[in-house]
């Protein structure tokens, strides 16, 4: 029996280093405590060239997505403009938010579209600098989303992506990742004030990020089966090799006897 126990560590071990040596191709694979490149340059979307370093110098709200997106950036980044409205935070002097497109093909002037979009839905006084909307070419975008551990790839002229922000502290350290469209204020606060202090914390739905994927066509998150159904098999050939070994080990003691 102690040896069975062994045998089905060892498989349930293997098993599951397979998956996580699997290369992420559309998620998050959590950064905490990484530093950003700070050297990375981008365009403002007033057509302006700024590194990371210059305009990283307090907590910041970084959302990647791009502008044109047809999916979930659209929904996220109005979510993120009220909450701004309801943060018990003052912009400017508490938190930033930094907008970064992984589409290379953006220009500024679509991402000064958005931004006055954006803008306008917000009611609390708020200068238009505590929001920036940037645009890059494809190395320092990349650059930066393999830093965040962001993973996105071209889908029939669109992405397929996961909706994330994450906050950073005004070294540039990644603190926190936020999932989904949909924020809870304090949950933002809060992270927001971690990135101060310069502390980092997981997030819990690291589940959803697994068992969960993006669907293109119906532009939302679907049950991800294949991933399901490859564990459930994996446990189930460990329940077998278990059972195996348990009926061989009592053949041989009753022959023994």
């Amino acid at each position: 029996m102690k040896n069975a126990k062994l045998y089905l560590i060892f498989f349930l071990l293997i098993s599951f280093s397979l998956f996580a040596q699997k290369k992420i191709e559309v998620g998050i694979d959590e950064k905490l405590g990484n530093t950003l490149p700070m050297d990375l340059t981008f365009q403002t979307s007033e057509g302006k060239t700024v590194a990371l370093k210059d305009i990283i110098n307090k907590p910041t709200l970084i959302a990647l997505v791009y502008y044109e997106c047809p999916g979930v950036c659209n929904p996220m980044q109005n979510e993120l403009a009220w909450t701004i409205d309801k943060l018990q935070l003052e912009p400017g002097k508490d938190f930033q938010v930094v907008s970064i497109s992984f589409d290379h093909k953006e220009t500024p002037s679509v991402a000064a579209k958005w931004k006055k979009n954006y803008l306008l839905t917000i009611k609390r006084k708020f200068d238009p600098s505590n929001w920036l909307f940037l645009t890059g070419d494809s190395l320092n975008v990349h650059k930066l989303t393999d830093a965040c551990g962001f993973y996105f790839k071209p889908a029939d002229k669109q992405f397929v992506h996961a909706a994330t922000l994450v906050t950073v502290s005004p070294q540039g350290k990644i603190s926190r990742y936020i999932f989904g469209t949909d924020f809870n204020p304090f949950d933002v606060k809060m992270a927001l004030l971690e990135a101060e202090s310069g502390k980092t914390n997981p997030t819990i739905s690291k589940v959803l990020q697994f068992c969960f994927s993006y669907d293109p066509n119906g532009r939302q998150y679907t049950l991800n089966i294949t991933r399901i159904v490859g564990i459930v098999m994996l446990l189930g050939v460990g329940i077998f090799l278990i059972v195996l070994l348990m009926k061989k080990k009592n053949i041989r003691t009753k022959e023994l006897t």
